[in-house]
């Protein structure tokens, strides 16, 4: 969470993200052994043997291995999507990733799986809620082979892919009690324990290469004067705790599988979009020249456009110097004064009506100290492994954005 996810809330207005269309996206019945026959073909992904689509390779999977029913391979502009009973695996070829995602439908991951399925590669969607997340992707979804697999299935659908992401996590931009405070850490430890038993069951040859698994800059702590890169100890406070056992849950794979998975964490600073996360709450008060900054506006705001955070994703997947933890936020952090003025600035509004630290703690009770206070990041990892960030400064990453 961001400290600008609380501005739409504290001045009671809300943004409305554009509602998904379908752009003729087709979606294969529940019932995978209802779905037609089609001729095999070699999959794009992972290896040269000779495989089925990785749709269809999950599909003769839960059938027992059986290549008599497969899933429907749609045109490039028709993604196939499949509803998976249960498990199985593509073998993919060179140059081609099959990605397993968590957290598919969320801000990053939901433009995570159109980057993916744009480049050719195969995703399969984990998700609490299969109907749900096929709704929300549907906007996402222009081309390639998506596969949503439910809870009890994903042990059997991440054998044999590329990769894995984990972005899931219960949202906290909320006020806390201590039955939401668990919830908030038991969301993203049972996620991420669900996918690491997943990762360590494989058998060698068909265990993922890397885990991508998100936490965030909270895992610092909160300071106005200290600047933390990769190196840096973890905070003390509720937030840093809840970092620290995520990361802790991810990082156990390695031991498990003896390195054979890579493990990066990416802590994740205030992603920025039009469409949603911070930014998307806080433009419709400076649209109405009531925007400015929460508290005195001299707390830091590290932030990240929303391209470079999937971009780092991608690197993360692709780039074997991508290790460890890894500061998913731009190389200029600003303090929240000098963001809200640059968002002035871009939309020709004026940041001149703060938000009290009263309202905000009257709102947030111990959550406040999140909004109120913020960290300086430095993406020391992603830079010496060669990202080339595309927005670097703010200015720039508000035009591409709003202009």
């Amino acid at each position: 969470m961001s400290a600008t996810h609380i501005h739409a809330t504290v001045r009671a207005t809300h943004a409305t993200p554009p509602r998904a269309r379908s752009r003729g996206v087709r979606f294969a019945q529940p019932s995978i052994a209802a779905l037609p026959k089609t001729s095999t073909t070699r999959c794009p992904g992972l290896s040269s043997r000779g495989a089925l689509r990785g749709d269809d390779a999950l599909a003769a999977s839960i059938l027992g291995g059986s290549t008599a029913t497969r899933a429907t391979h749609l045109t490039s502009r028709k993604p196939t999507v499949v509803v998976a009973a249960a498990g199985g695996a593509s073998q993919t070829a060179k140059g081609r990733m099959c990605v397993a995602i968590s957290g598919a439908s969320g801000f990053v991951g939901s433009r995570l799986v159109a980057k993916l399925l744009a480049g050719g590669h195969e995703v399969r969607v984990l998700t609490r809620d299969v109907n749900a997340a096929r709704m929300a992707l549907r906007g996402s979804m222009t081309g390639g082979n998506v596969t949503f697999v439910s809870p009890e299935k994903w042990a059997a659908a991440i054998p044999g892919c590329t990769g894995v992401v984990n972005l899931a996590g219960e949202p906290i931009s909320t006020r806390w009690n201590p039955a939401i405070k668990a919830e908030i850490m038991a969301s993203r430890i049972k996620a991420t324990k669900r996918i690491a038993d997943a990762i360590a069951a494989c058998e060698p040859d068909r265990r993922p290469g890397v885990l991508v698994n998100a936490s965030a800059i909270g895992f610092y702590g909160t300071s106005e004067t200290r600047t933390f890169d990769e190196e840096a100890p973890a905070g003390g406070d509720y937030l840093s705790k809840v970092c620290q056992a995520w990361e802790a849950t991810a990082e156990e794979v390695e031991r498990t599988c003896d390195g054979a998975t890579r493990v990066v964490v990416l802590r994740l600073g205030i992603v920025l979009d039009r469409d949603g996360g911070a930014l998307g709450k806080m433009l419709p008060t400076f649209q109405i020249f009531a925007g400015g900054p929460m508290g005195d506006g001299a707390q830091w705001f590290s932030w990240v456009h929303r391209e470079d955070a999937v971009g780092i994703v991608v690197e993360s997947l692709t780039n074997p110097e991508m290790r460890g933890p890894v500061n998913v936020t731009a190389p200029n952090p600003v303090r929240m004064g000098e963001m809200c003025a640059a968002l002035g600035r871009t939309l020709g509004r004026p940041s001149w009506l703060p938000v009290p630290d009263f309202a905000i703690q009257a709102l947030l009770g111990e959550g406040a100290t999140v909004v109120l206070q913020g960290q300086k990041v430095a993406p020391n990892a992603a830079l010496k492994a060669g990202y080339k960030f595309k927005y670097k400064r703010i200015d720039d990453a508000l035009q591409n954005i709003l202009r």
